[in-house]
């Protein structure tokens, strides 16, 4: 493939940002209709078409979701490092297709599912999937993996790539590109959640396979429509071979001193060819700087002026850009432990639902359980274009900062708010089980306990906040870490949330197992628990992690720019006032 006019050096880029937004959101967009549509309601699918136990159908289920978010730190490494982020999503796009185009043959095609249940006087005979059958399944969902590994940690990534960050309209053009982002991708999980969803479980799934690869066809055909006017950067090289030589030669010369003036003393070469800016010299994890000491045995290339046993001596753009990953991992920690809150809300708030008065108003409609967690998604939805559009502009009025507020700013905001949504879900829940013991309904859920006479409308306060929490956070964690790492890392930066919520996933699973072994809060019927003191749990947790976090951000030093040794020693630029 010639790269005249279709690979980006960093010589002649021409960044087109709002004329291809559109494209990349588009195939965000139509991919999350296709890929969330099908796996949230996997479960469902493998125990009603296939037949599988319901253990056997969860662990597959959960095997997927952690591949498919651990696989984006293997779908970013070659992003990175060897084929670029155009590459990746063009083949993941198609992979993603692919999969979903089996696993809508599965359900389509009789062949490729085992039979309908047989009926008899005691119970229903069904008969299990053949092995072929569970190969051909199990193919499609290998598929969707390489499809998530490749799109999660590069979609944002790309799109962030085509504005300018060297200019005031590039910068704002990043910063709304996230938040519409975000906007359009919750909205997409809404209808997945609800239209397709009910389609799939109520009509055909079929019918509800087929929707969502069209979508994924579509998202497919935007994705490669916009190929012209991307800016698509060339891989130079492995960042993470960079990250290990500076590890190594800071090792080696651990022993070593470092002069008075370290940065015009140490060794500074910068490859021209390189895609990340010039970073200045920071005091932070001095014993990384070691690498950059020039002693009699480095020698230099004559020809580049680069150093001949680069597992030795290091540049001071090697060394500064380790920093910039080593600073983000505080933060990285703070917004897993975040997560653990909106997991958990979303997890128990379909059991308070259950154990709720759901009947809307004096109509005869009761609200599905699982259509609560969709509160948060509406949060968001109506609340990014409200800070996009008047709250953002005022705030750079009010502060005189481009960004309004900082991205850390932002993100302690989102936890403080997670803190006030574990308590007031903690209140709500205590209510519910008072009117559950006092009055309750007529109503017995199945195996549950007793209905309380309180509205189940009374959750939607506490997903209102959870949402609202997680437009402060997690898309500022997003911005952060795409702005804060080293230009050619920017999709492994994009794989540290992804990897995130698979941390927090599984811290969650280990403290629930915990206060369920000793404690009765976690009862299955919740009358009989005391839900609202595991609420209270994590609150405070949340509280232990709010604090901690104002100390990493405290700390923390945004990235600079060359020629910023004197402004990165100024500790406004560590302000993170709430």
């Amino acid at each position: 493939m010639e790269e005249t006019n279709k690979e980006s050096t960093k010589e002649e880029i021409k960044y087109r940002g709002i004329r291809a937004m559109p494209f990349v959101i588009g195939n965000e967009t139509f991919e999350k209709l296709g890929t969330i549509g099908s796996s949230s309601n996997l479960l469902v699918y493998l125990t009603s078409i296939f037949h599988l136990k319901t253990i056997t159908a969860t662990n597959i289920v959960n095997i997927f979701n952690g591949t498919c978010n651990f696989g984006t730190l293997l779908g970013a490494f070659l992003s990175d490092t060897y084929f670029g982020r155009y590459n990746i999503l063009g083949f993941a796009s198609v992979c993603s297709f692919l999969g979903m185009l089996v696993l809508t043959l599965t359900a389509a095609v009789s062949k490729f599912h085992p039979p309908e249940c047989g009926n008899q006087e005691t119970a229903p005979i069904c008969v299990g999937p053949t092995t072929g059958q569970m190969t051909f399944l199990l193919g499609g969902f290998g598929l969707l993996v390489i499809g998530a590994s490749g799109i999660r940690p590069c979609s944002l990534a790309f799109g962030a790539d085509q504005f300018d960050p060297n200019t005031e309209s590039g910068r704002r053009g990043v910063m709304s590109f996230f938040n519409w982002y975000y906007f359009t991708r919750t909205f997409a999980v809404m209808v997945s959640l609800t239209i397709i969803v009910y389609v799939q479980t109520n009509i055909s799934w079929s019918l509800g396979l087929v929707i969502p690869t069209i979508t994924m066809f579509l998202s497919c055909a935007l994705f490669f429509v916009g190929t012209k006017i991307y800016v698509r950067f060339v891989p130079k090289g492995s960042p993470l071979s960079s990250a290990a030589q500076v590890l190594v030669a800071a090792f080696k010369k651990r022993h070593l001193q470092l002069p008075e003036q370290p940065c015009f003393s140490l060794f500074n070469y910068v490859p021209s060819n390189s895609l990340n800016s010039i970073l200045p010299y920071t005091n932070q994890f001095r014993f990384l700087s070691k690498a950059a000491v020039k002693t009699p045995e480095d020698h230099i290339n004559s020809s580049d002026g680069s150093a001949v046993d680069p597992w030795r001596l290091c540049s001071i753009q090697q060394v500064e850009e380790v920093k910039c990953l080593l600073r983000v991992i505080p933060i990285w920690v703070a917004g897993t432990i975040y997560y653990v809150s909106v997991v958990q809300s979303q997890n128990y708030v379909v059991f308070q639902a259950l154990q709720s008065d759901n009947q809307l108003g004096h109509i005869n409609f009761h609200i599905p359980p699982a259509s609560f967690i969709v509160i948060s998604m509406l949060s968001i939805t109506i609340w990014l274009p409200i800070y996009d559009r008047v709250l953002l502009p005022w705030l750079r009025k009010f502060t005189g900062k481009e960004d309004g507020i900082t991205l850390l700013q932002k993100m302690g905001i989102g936890i403080f708010l997670s803190v006030v949504t574990m308590i007031i879900s903690g209140i709500v829940e205590d209510k519910r089980r008072t009117l559950a013991m006092t009055r309750p309904m007529l109503q017995m859920t199945r195996g549950k306990g007793a209905i309380s006479s309180m509205s189940g409308l009374w959750l939607i306060p506490q997903m209102a906040l959870s949402g609202l929490s997680e437009a402060f956070t997690l898309i500022s964690e997003n911005e952060f870490f795409y702005k804060q790492c080293p230009e050619n890392m920017r999709s492994i930066a994009a794989s540290f949330f992804f990897v995130g919520m698979a941390g927090s996933s599984y811290l969650s699973s280990f403290l629930t197992s915990v206060v369920h072994k000793t404690s009765n809060w976690l009862a299955e019927d919740l009358n009989k628990g005391k839900l609202d003191s595991f609420y209270y749990l994590i609150a405070a947790l949340e509280i232990l992690n709010l604090g901690y976090f104002l100390v990493c951000a405290k700390w923390y030093k945004y990235k600079g720019r060359a020629g910023d040794n004197k402004v990165s020693e100024r500790t406004d630029q560590n302000e993170i006032v709430i």
